[in-house]
């Protein structure tokens, strides 16, 4: 924790982490709420899952392209435009009677315009922080991170079942258009200039470590999303049980982080930290008390933060600075729509066979990620005894002797 304060001494660093935190907030709202909202107008998960969908197509589109996009534009502009179209969407969403394909073009525009924060924070760090001091960032931001992935869901829920759907989607308009606002005001975004990227557009996700972080998030985002989905089933929309379940996983998941996020980051990392959320969300398959599954999702929470601060630590060390804004794009894709996925699973799966279909999804979704870790575990670095800051853009410059 003495580590964790001194970062946060440094000049800008809590400010900018507490901005992007707000921000980045409603990418852990919007997938439940719509699908909340979509299910009471609809009467169905299932087409609730199609709206899901058509947004998570948006958001493969949008995440590296609109991050890309920040090293010819700016980012102030690029996040200006996005964060404008993408509350418009969502605000349609919830005033706007549509038929489920309407309401799946409003979807897929409100995912195609997904603020690139993630990128855009992502490449600001190395340019705030000493060498040694970016690994133990990661492992804070990965921490903190959890207040959007676990928590969000907790008040969306809250909010939809106690006021009502529309409430909770426009309480993620106010939320997106405050915090992206707060963050495009800070003065680190004016100050870090992302050059231009040298290469084609993809050619970043053929390195084997940003390609293993996208499927690494989809699947662990993935994973959270159905468990969010089968705990709303189980409790239904009137109690408060589904909140309290789901603020348990989040206490799990912060407290890892905070308690081992920072530790030495090894090629086995991520397989030990993905297999306690395994291990937590199986567990949770055999009861749906809610005691009993506040137990099992704390031991799953566990071991997600501490997941993360591996995934943005790998992916740091293996790209250029030029890259980096669009390498953290895909991987934002990836959580983005591992989160539209697993709620989209779940819901038809809810419809199909009940909440224990879901918490299934959710273990099968974990257990699938562990599984990768193990195979492919010589296709992440051991950053043992390294920093994280990217590969520097220079080239070897041809000299007469």
């Amino acid at each position: 924790m003495s580590r964790y304060g001194e970062l946060l001494k440094t000049p800008g660093v809590g400010r900018i982490m507490a901005a992007q935190l707000t921000a980045r907030f409603p990418n852990g709202m919007t997938s439940l709420a719509v699908l909340l909202h979509i299910e009471q107008v609809t009467g169905s998960y299932g087409a609730a899952g199609l709206v899901l969908a058509a947004t998570s197509v948006g958001q493969a589109i949008a995440g590296p392209v609109t991050s890309r996009w920040m090293g010819v534009w700016g980012m102030r502009r690029v996040l200006t435009v996005t964060t404008a179209i993408c509350a418009a969407a969502i605000a349609a969403i919830a005033l706007l009677p549509m038929v489920v394909a309407g309401y799946m073009v409003v979807g897929l525009i409100a995912g195609l315009s997904t603020p690139p924060v993630q990128s855009a924070v992502r490449t600001i760090y190395p340019k705030m922080v000493t060498s040694k001091q970016l690994t133990p960032l990661f492992s804070l931001d990965a921490s903190l991170q959890e207040l959007i992935w676990v928590l969000a869901p907790v008040v969306i829920t809250v909010v939809a079942t106690q006021v009502g759907t529309v409430q909770a989607l426009l309480l993620v308009v106010a939320i997106l258009i405050g915090g992206c606002a707060w963050f495009i005001l800070s003065p680190e975004v004016g100050r870090v200039r992302i050059p231009r990227s040298r290469r084609r557009l993809g050619r970043v996700l053929m390195k084997p470590p940003v390609m293993l972080a996208t499927v690494v998030g989809f699947l662990l985002i993935g994973a959270c999303a159905a468990v969010e989905a089968g705990v709303v089933a189980t409790f239904g929309h009137d109690g408060i049980e589904a909140g309290i379940v789901l603020a348990l996983f989040a206490v799990g998941s912060l407290a890892g982080g905070l308690s081992f996020g920072h530790l030495p980051i090894g090629p086995w990392a991520m397989a030990r930290r993905f297999a306690i959320v395994t291990i937590g969300m199986t567990l949770a398959m055999f009861s749906l008390d809610v005691w009993w599954m506040s137990g099992t999702l704390i031991i799953a929470g566990a071991g997600i933060a501490p997941a993360f601060a591996v995934l943005f630590a790998m992916t740091s060390v293996s790209v250029k600075f030029s890259e980096t804004a669009e390498a953290y794009g895909w991987i934002g894709t990836g959580q983005l729509i591992g989160a539209a996925a697993g709620s989209a699973v779940a819901g038809f799966l809810i419809d199909g066979v009940g909440p224990e279909g879901a918490i299934a999804a959710a273990a099968g979704f974990a257990a699938l990620g562990t599984i990768l870790a193990i195979v492919f575990v010589r296709g992440f670095p051991d950053l043992r005894g390294r920093d994280s800051t990217p590969i520097p853009d220079t080239e070897p410059v041809q000299t007469i002797t």
